[in-house]
């Protein structure tokens, strides 16, 4: 979230924190679905359960499955009227099922056997449009090919997100930029990754196409963050990496402010030493 993202994850995966990571509070803002091996009411139950804003309810490769989908999302709606919910046309008559007040569509720009090349982008336009997977070069050709102006004038498509897990398959190897990928050397699976997404972000801001408004800014930092990047328990050595932060134990008080603290026995004895509590409630 940091660097603009909104973070998300399938509907079998995790954001494999542990404990350890005390000082993370990470929300489920994206849930896609298995589409290699789809299970609705599996899916549903991980949406009841992680409430995310955006969810990909599933792929209609026929006039059922988009009749489902589109039930599926109008009852969701009922219960979750801010949410996001994207179904991804695989089949002509989805399109004529698919309800563009209540649906946004998943344009398929990955590894999908069926991609929205294969229906053409045209049937896309006029709708709210999420596109799905593909390198950052590829989702933004197809941003143009749903925007810019047609002969026949048809409404540009409002493409509203653009999800890509590219950096995180190949983080223990190369990190992507505009001009390929490239070695990671040095760096850990975590900081390739983050340059990927650094390079990313700085891609699509070049395009112009980069949001204005982040979701750091609707839904706040994932970790907090003391006043001083220091540990108390630790002499005041610097907090030196992320990594650190998120497994600080961050607590405010009237008197000293947001402080850091290596482990919650240490912050408690030293709450009690210095009466921080105390003068909390005076």
């Amino acid at each position: 979230m940091k660097l603009g993202y909104l973070p998300g994850n399938r509907e079998d995966s995790t954001y494999q924190l542990s404990d350890k990571h005390s000082n993370v509070d990470l929300l489920s803002g994206f849930l896609d679905n298995d589409y290699e091996d789809p299970d609705l009411d599996s899916f549903l139950e991980e949406f009841h359960r992680r409430e995310p804003q955006v969810a990909v309810i599933g792929d209609a490769y026929n006039a059922e499955q988009a009749r489902e989908y589109q039930e599926v999302t109008e009852d969701l709606l009922e219960d979750y009227p801010r949410r996001r919910f994207i179904a991804v046309p695989k089949c002509e008559e989805a399109f004529d099922i698919l309800d563009s007040e209540t649906t946004t569509l998943g344009y398929a720009n990955g590894n999908s056997p069926v991609q929205a090349e294969d229906l053409g982008p045209a049937k896309f336009r006029g709708w709210d449009t999420h596109i799905l997977g593909g390198n950052p070069e590829s989702a933004y050709e197809a941003i143009q090919k749903l925007t810019q102006p047609t002969i026949d004038r048809r409404p540009p498509a409002n493409v509203v997100g653009y999800d890509c897990n590219l950096p995180l398959r190949m983080a223990h190897w190369e990190y992507w930029t505009p001009d390929g990928w490239q070695d990671n050397g040095h760096l850990t699976p975590r900081e390739t990754a983050r340059r990927s997404y650094q390079e990313i972000k700085a891609f699509l801001q070049k395009k112009d196409v980069w949001p204005e408004t982040e979701p750091v800014d609707l839904y706040g930092e994932p970790t907090e963050e003391p006043d001083e990047l220091i540990w108390m328990d630790d002499g005041g050595d610097p907090i030196g990496t992320i990594e650190e932060l998120e497994k600080a134990y961050v607590d405010e008080y009237e008197e000293k402010g947001k402080l850091a603290f290596q482990s919650e026995s240490q912050k408690k004895f030293i709450e009690y030493r210095e009466d921080l509590l105390a003068k909390e409630t005076d």
